[in-house]
């Protein structure tokens, strides 16, 4: 189906109009699909980013490097990561460099967490699987146009 047809608007603005819509309503498509991926987990999707931030460290982060890494900037980490702890799921510990820093880790239960998902992620990428490689990998190059503006 295509836009006009899903939100039952014919006219646009333009064509860059059209396009802001048609991300926004897709996202939400793409939420709206991948919803039950972190309902079974009993996870949000920025928990899910946190814990594989962590995992791919080396080290322990710090809430404000975790923050640079993550999808959603405007998302609350402190707040994020203590209900992840209150989970068992991560870990939060004085730097031993700079008593102000909190140094937050994932936890054996947050890594057997993230091994459980891993092979579903793929039914997350499944939802893509009617684009080829060569348009996937345009749309890739376009969207990150469309962010480094």
């Amino acid at each position: 189906m295509n836009l006009e047809e899903e939100i039952n608007q014919k006219i646009f603005i333009n064509e860059h109009q059209k396009l802001l819509i048609n991300l926004l309503v897709t996202n939400n498509w793409l939420i709206a699909k991948n919803k039950s991926f972190f309902d079974d987990a009993a996870i949000t999707q920025q928990q899910y980013n946190i814990l594989r931030i962590l995992r791919g460290a080396k080290d322990a982060l710090s809430t404000l490097q975790i923050r640079e890494r993550m999808m959603d900037k405007m998302s609350d980490t402190s707040r994020i990561v203590d209900r992840l702890i209150l989970k068992g799921y991560t870990l939060k510990t004085v730097n031993t460099t700079d008593k102000r820093l909190v140094c937050v880790t994932i936890t054996p239960k947050g890594l057997e967490l993230l091994q459980s998902l891993d092979s579903k992620e793929m039914d997350m990428v499944h939802n893509l699987s009617n684009l080829t490689t060569k348009e996937a990998a345009k749309l890739n190059e376009l969207l990150d146009k469309i962010r480094n503006k």
